[in-house]
């Protein structure tokens, strides 16, 4: 490692207490503590403590690094380890400064390839402003990772986040992070938590391969809540792509759609699936089923498509079409190709071309050429 020294002084030389035993029946615990913190004190160079000391370190084509100010620094006496107190400085990238960093204490090791920090961490990138915190920080400048330990939360202008530990990829611009993650983003107004969160900063993606939970303000006392097995949401396109067992429930109308593929447009409230889903209306206890399908809050319908089922639990009736339109407001529906209506009471069945009514209030009128009413006694 190179070092500069800017003012600075020979320190006091470290001091060993003394111990007594007050009796032979101590905790073996606490000997082997004591015992393991003398080695460690053993371990450094009385003679080798500097004050405000400036640590540096180039790469292989002579540029920064890093550069670090510490109040004090104590080297081993192998000279591989740099043990520092209150560290304030900045970590380079091809040369410039990219994060600006500062600690408690901490240490440099393995000839300025990894610093080690500890105790109230702030990293702040000097790009575009993303500080983390935390209370355990290692810098890797060789494979351009900073890792983040111990009570992690970031923010930017996008998103705060919160975790047990992260990783921060400085080149790639990428935060992954691990352990009770929790992210608040602003645009949309999202809150997402997993397990596991994968941040692509340039990209403006919150990705996880682990289950998640979504939940989007609907008003002031309602929220509309979403839950998959793995997930994307672009902050860019305000959108969420929700794949395997995925579930959105809205507050309002008190709806549920289900799929293994939903794609949720935050910012016109459509939901749109390709592959089979369903739709429950949760207040007339409706189920709809479909090979396809969009959902529009804004226009309060909902398109389905192939194989077109619908329930109605209450009065045990039944739709069934190649196609259907259902007005979420109104609960109205318009039904195109193989129609068959049924119902249980009074029991009939009626088959057509098309259909039009409310499954809740066994008004259905089917028409559109040869229809087929059969009553059931």
């Amino acid at each position: 490692m190179r070092y500069r020294f800017r003012s600075a002084a020979l320190a006091i030389p470290l001091l060993m207490g003394l111990l007594s035993l007050e009796s032979c029946n101590q905790p073996n615990r606490a000997i082997d503590q004591l015992s393991k913190n003398s080695q460690q004190i053993q371990d450094f160079d009385n003679s080798l403590t500097f004050n405000s000391v400036t640590l540096e370190e180039f790469d292989g084509k002579g540029r920064l690094w890093w550069r670090v100010k510490a109040k004090q620094a104590s080297y081993s006496r192998d000279k591989k380890v740099a043990r520092i107190t209150e560290p304030n400085g900045e970590f380079f990238q091809d040369g410039k400064g990219i994060l600006l960093v500062s600690a408690k204490s901490g240490e440099v090791q393995q000839d300025g390839q990894k610093i080690f920090l500890r105790g109230q961490i702030i990293a702040t990138d000097t790009r575009d402003g993303l500080v983390l915190r935390g209370n355990e920080l290692e810098w890797q400048p060789r494979n351009d990772l900073l890792i983040v330990r111990d009570n992690v939360t970031g923010t930017h202008r996008q998103v705060k986040l919160a975790a047990k530990q992260g990783q921060f990829f400085s080149r790639a611009r990428r935060l992954e992070l691990q352990g009770q993650v929790t992210a608040n983003a602003t645009q949309p107004a999202l809150l997402f938590k997993s397990d596991r969160l994968v941040w692509q900063i340039s990209q403006q993606t919150l990705t996880t391969d682990r289950p998640l939970e979504l939940e989007r303000t609907a008003s002031q006392t309602a929220r509309d809540r979403a839950t998959a097995k793995e997930g994307v949401v672009s902050l860019s396109e305000k959108t969420a792509t929700l794949k395997q067992s995925a579930q959105v429930t809205f507050a309002k109308p008190a709806l549920q759609v289900a799929s293994n593929a939903l794609i949720w447009s935050l910012s016109d409230q459509t939901i749109v699936s390709s592959q089979p889903l369903t739709l429950v209306d949760r207040e007339q206890q409706i189920t709809l089923n479909a090979n396809q399908g969009r959902l529009d809050l804004g226009t309060n319908l909902a398109s389905l498509a192939g194989n077109v089922r619908g329930v109605g639990d209450r009065n045990k009736t039944q739709i069934r079409s190649d196609r259907l339109n259902w007005n979420l407001s109104s609960r109205q529906f318009d039904a195109e190709g193989d129609v068959v209506y049924q119902q249980a009471n009074p029991a009939l069945n009626l088959t057509g071309p098309r259909a039009a009514g409310r499954l809740q209030d066994q008004n259905v009128v089917v028409s559109g050429g040869r229809v087929v009413t059969e009553f059931i006694p």
